[in-house]
């Protein structure tokens, strides 16, 4: 039996949302670092699944030619973002050759205005996802109509949702590795290439 109309999209939505979602960037190695060490994992995952479930409603509601075309805007984001990802970067750095200081943080004492304040930054610094939600996700969006496109929207929401909350969560599987600090110094290592990596990719 053929799938609806809607459920198509909600499908199409489900997939698109998660291929965007899923890769190794400065806000999944955050909460990934978070999840390991059980600190505000709940809130972290539902800030930034409520922030992407925002930024998706913007481009399926239509923003996403206002984004587009916004080039101050986009510029702006990126030098703040391409800062915001260095200095998180020297911080991993600092945090690799440090053990003492990874041992500490492995007893939970972040505090959470601190934590959602970087994941905060990590969203919405982002210049990326702008245009990977609003303009992409919103631009797709347009091909449907009615139902069908608040289908498409409300299952790249839910593919966020499960995303974050399946990485904050599953972390905690791969405790047992983590229980040495040469990989929690190899985590931050890779931490710190990721974020310079970004960084550079964004102003160049």
């Amino acid at each position: 039996m053929p799938f609806s109309p809607v459920f198509s999209a909600g499908l199409s939505g489900f997939f698109l949302g998660a291929s965007l979602i899923i890769a190794i960037g400065a806000q999944n190695a955050f909460i990934l670092r978070q999840g390991l060490l059980r600190e505000h994992v709940f809130i972290l995952c539902l800030i930034c699944a409520l922030s992407d479930a925002l930024l998706i409603a913007l481009g399926v509601a239509g923003f996403g030619s206002l984004i587009a075309t916004s080039e101050t805007a986009i510029r702006l984001v990126t030098w703040a973002g391409a800062a915001f990802l260095t200095v998180y970067g020297l911080i991993a750095l600092r945090r690799a050759w440090r053990p003492h200081a990874l041992r500490a943080e492995k007893d939970g004492h972040t505090p959470l205005a601190t934590a959602v304040a970087i994941c905060l930054s990590f969203t919405f610094l982002n210049p990326h996802v702008y245009l990977d939600t609003v303009v992409l996700l919103g631009g797709i969006s347009a091909g449907f109509e009615g139902q069908a496109r608040l289908a498409f929207g409300t299952g790249a929401v839910l593919a966020s949702f499960v995303w974050f909350y399946a990485l904050g969560y599953g972390a905690r599987l791969l405790q047992p590795v983590f229980a040495k600090p040469r990989a929690w110094q190899v985590l931050d290592l890779l931490i710190a290439f990721v974020m310079f990596a970004l960084a550079v990719s964004l102003v160049a």
